[in-house]
């Protein structure tokens, strides 16, 4: 997740997704690290194209960008688009149980 300083979705994400997401299947198979937008990318992390939106959603695969989630839509949405992310990407999703 690629965030910054004063960014009022990432707030709303986090107020609404960021307690719940590690308990789930989808956090589970893609955990969160958050970065900020303005710092330098980590080593070994390869991006598609640049970050200019928070939050950004990346989703890597041993380090490759395979896709992106850009912006917060709301919590309803951010589900949906996080699991067509996910099954696009050809990541297993274990249900919860």
């Amino acid at each position: 997740m690629a965030e910054e300083d004063g960014c009022m979705w990432c707030a709303r994400w986090d107020s609404e997704i960021s307690q719940i997401y590690s308990k789930t299947p989808e956090g589970d198979a893609a955990p969160l690290q958050r970065i900020d937008i303005h710092s330098a990318m980590p080593d070994g992390m390869t991006l598609e194209r640049p970050l200019y939106y928070t939050p950004t959603f990346v989703l890597l695969d041993d380090g490759q960008e395979v896709g992106r989630i850009e912006g917060y839509p709301g919590e309803d949405f951010f589900w949906g688009l996080l699991g067509v992310l996910l099954r696009e990407a050809g990541v297993p999703i274990e249900p919860s149980g």
